[in-house]
């Protein structure tokens, strides 16, 4: 279980949301006394991977002081608790909430700034007995949310997933396509009386494909093209990826030049998924 809190404007509901796509079941803004309950209730539901977290702010008002003895009575029990408390510095928190003109919730009929300190004052306690700490003065959205994935995703989520999406130009482009290759410039098996009726995957017509001296440039040239784009994705947070390979229908050149492209993405350590959407159409 984590317990988000920290201060508003600090990233809580960023935070949250990182661990929603990491697959967590996340509960925003409850009271504490419910902790228990809702955690048992997750885990119990058929099904669910036993992974809950919960974001707790002074938002819940007088119940939220109740919040100290929740995360004793949690860690005395069997339940592997974190309680992660995000901060960031006055100047940041003033300008974030000067940018998207709200008050502060705990401002009152004073200022922004008087109402950041009152915050900080009343969380200082769980700042103190805080798993973990992020100041995200620094960080960006894209930033704090990576944060979150290298320190409670496991090492698969951590990944890029790239799918390898061979298709057929005739049936159209695919639209969740990030990048199109068109490899209709190598000579069609299709043609070819004794490989018309096989596809791609087949040894027979992999062969014919590949040994082409076109393709086994262009996939080594893809590869090479390819390889900075995927580790910039990481470093930007995308989760996923997809690159849609075409020929005119989808059964022949396309499938084995993305099944050798996905060989030889998974050798160098990449999760790959291979599909072939036309293949099986014509």
């Amino acid at each position: 279980m984590i317990i988000i809190t920290g201060l508003a404007g600090a990233g809580r509901e960023t935070a949250a949301h990182a661990l929603e796509d990491l697959g967590w079941y996340v509960v925003y803004n409850i009271v504490p006394q419910l902790i228990p309950t809702l955690y048992e209730l997750q885990a119990t539901a058929e099904g669910r991977d036993n992974r809950f977290a919960v974001v707790v702010d002074p938002r819940s008002g007088p119940f939220f002081g109740e919040l100290a003895g929740v995360v004793a009575q949690l860690r005395r029990s069997d339940v592997r608790l974190r309680l992660v408390f995000l901060t960031a510095d006055e100047a940041t928190l003033v300008r974030r909430f000067d940018s998207v003109r709200r008050p502060h919730p705990m401002q009152g009929e004073e200022g922004v700034l008087e109402g950041i300190r009152r915050e900080r004052e009343l969380l200082a306690p769980y700042r103190r007995t805080a798993d973990v700490v992020i100041d995200t003065s620094p960080l960006n959205v894209h930033e704090l949310t990576m944060k979150m994935r290298s320190t409670f995703g496991t090492r698969a989520e951590q990944q890029l997933t790239v799918t390898m999406l061979s298709f057929g130009f005739k049936y159209g482009i695919p639209l969740e396509a990030d990048h199109v290759s068109d490899v209709r410039f190598i000579p069609n098996p299709y043609w070819v009386p004794e490989l018309k009726a096989l596809r791609g995957t087949d040894r027979e017509v992999s062969e014919f494909v590949l040994g082409d001296a076109n393709a086994a440039e262009f996939v080594d040239r893809y590869l090479e093209m390819i390889t900075p784009v995927l580790r910039g994705y990481t470093t930007e947070n995308k989760h996923s990826t997809t690159l849609a390979i075409g020929c005119t229908g989808g059964k022949h050149p396309s499938v084995a030049i993305s099944e050798r492209i996905g060989e030889e993405l998974r050798r160098a350590g990449h999760a790959v998924r291979i599909r072939h959407r036309d293949l099986g159409r014509e």
